[in-house]
């Protein structure tokens, strides 16, 4: 039997969100490729800031799903091996029930754990690990951090909900801001310190009594919080961020403490071509932390299925901003 692809696409005016479903041909599969057939998928803010900006294609940047077939330069994939991956920006995403991606970026799954669980990690984890290790270049190993402090801007969304994670892992002390709802969810994922962001940051950080922060990562708008970053990072430390600044940051006083401001952008690679694979190994590493227990996925809400209504709902929770995790979806059996 052949097999029939449907996918869904949104639609943002005047930030109402319109999402439809059609049918649509079997994604090309190139010779570096693999075809999965979708069991799990996620949102993220991406889906939405594309559509707005008038994207046409498939959304989706978390997949999880098995191997349908696999092109003449692949290697290390079979039929029916259970995988994970955040995708490509120029291709069909992750909203369909067929997905071809570059086998380079993707991994296969640890074993134990549902589609719609493993849906959460992909865009997250990359974007986090890629800042972390990559981008701030600290050490990605169990406690080489020991005696450092980490402090995270909006440690309760999506990519904070890994980042303090891994963080923790790595050995930081920890310290993370959030509505004080959300410090149980906080204390869950490895923060040490939980600061109400409705608070004068500077203040309540110097109230902790700890050393100045070797790393400050901005999960929100960098604009508001690049001067207090500024001020408060150690000397010969870096700033990093994950969202385009809305306008000029003020980070000159980084200069005479020789720290850095970093960028990370987890389509970068894929968009660019390069060290592509460096993501499929990445998300091995995720795997392995999660089969040890090291990291726990950050789902705090699953649908059943992956529908217009189910979409519509997720887009308009993500869209209201302050959503806590991530927001998961099952597409089919796996």
């Amino acid at each position: 039997m052949a097999e029939i692809n449907h996918g869904f696409f949104i639609e943002l005016h005047d930030k109402k969100v319109h999402v439809e479903k059609r049918e649509i041909p079997m994604p090309p599969v190139g010779a570096d490729d693999i075809l999965v057939k979708v069991s799990g998928t996620s949102i993220n803010p991406v889906d939405i800031k594309r559509s707005a900006a008038g994207a046409t294609q498939v959304m989706g940047f978390d997949t999880v799903g098995r191997v349908v077939r696999s092109g003449a330069n692949v290697t290390g994939f079979a039929a029916g091996d259970k995988v994970f991956f955040a995708g490509e920006g120029q291709r069909q995403g992750g909203f369909a029930d067929y997905q071809a991606v570059n086998s380079a970026i993707v991994a296969k799954t640890p074993r134990g754990f549902e589609s719609t669980f493993l849906a959460s990690l992909p865009l997250t984890g990359l974007t986090a690990w890629e800042l972390l290790f990559e981008k701030m270049a600290f050490t990605a190993a169990p406690g080489a951090h020991q005696g450092q402090v980490l402090l995270v801007i909006n440690g309760a969304g999506g990519v904070g909900s890994i980042l303090t994670q891994l963080a923790h892992w790595s050995g930081f002390t920890v310290v993370a801001t959030a509505s004080p709802k959300n410090f149980d969810w906080l204390t869950a994922n490895g923060v040490d310190h939980a600061l109400d962001y409705h608070h004068d940051l500077q203040q309540a950080y110097a109230a902790l009594g700890l050393p100045a922060p070797i790393g400050i990562a901005i999960l929100y708008q960098p604009v508001p919080y690049a001067p207090v970053a500024s001020a408060l990072v150690a000397p010969f430390g870096h700033v990093g961020t994950i969202v385009e600044p809305s306008g000029p940051l003020s980070v000159a006083p980084l200069k005479n403490k020789s720290a850095s401001l970093d960028f990370e952008y987890m389509s970068a690679k894929t968009d660019h071509h390069h060290d592509m694979a460096s993501q499929g190994e990445i998300l091995r590493q995720l795997g392995s932390l999660l089969a040890s227990g090291a990291i726990r996925p950050t789902a705090t809400r699953t649908f059943p299925e992956l529908t217009t209504a189910t979409l519509t709902e997720a887009l308009e929770t993500i869209q209201a901003g302050h959503t806590v995790g991530k927001l998961t979806f099952h597409v089919g059996q796996a």
